[in-house]
């Protein structure tokens, strides 16, 4: 479930948990392709036949694709109505707990943690916590920041 909250009302919204979002099937194509993009082709990502062999039984996506998957999930997670524009600021602690192998699924919940006023807009840290279908550890969970404007 999507908290859609206005500009003006967003500092009224700490402590606020968000999600979750749909699940997202995590495939081979879609970690070659992020392979491919960052020219990172470790084994453990895109050899499915060593991977069975691996400590995970099959290959896994990187971390940092389930981090940029994050981006993915915060527009459903938070959207804020009358904003101009908002932007990615950065993250401020991030975590890869579990791995997420081929085939899983994932998905976003967050809770939103401080609004704070900054540089003529508004700056909100969202923990955004990924979960994978049927396992008790998260696949990431990252503090993020971005800052809206009127």
């Amino acid at each position: 479930m999507t908290l859609n909250v206005r500009y003006e009302d967003l500092a009224d919204q700490v402590g606020a948990r968000l999600g979750p979002t749909q699940w997202l099937a995590i495939d081979q194509a879609r970690i070659d392709r992020f392979a491919k993009a960052t020219d990172d082709h470790q084994w453990i990502h895109v050899d499915p036949v060593a991977a069975a062999d691996g400590p995970f039984g099959a290959t896994i996506a990187h971390g940092y694709l389930t981090l940029a998957l994050v981006n993915r999930f915060l527009p459903e997670l938070l959207t804020v109505a009358n904003a101009s524009m908002g932007v990615n600021y950065g993250c401020e602690k991030v975590r890869f707990p579990s791995p997420v192998r081929v085939g899983s699924r994932i998905r976003g919940s967050g809770v939103l943690v401080s609004v704070e006023r900054v540089g003529g807009g508004l700056q909100v840290l969202v923990r955004v916590t990924v979960e994978i279908e049927g396992q008790e550890r998260p696949a990431c969970v990252a503090d993020t920041l971005s800052r809206f404007f009127a």
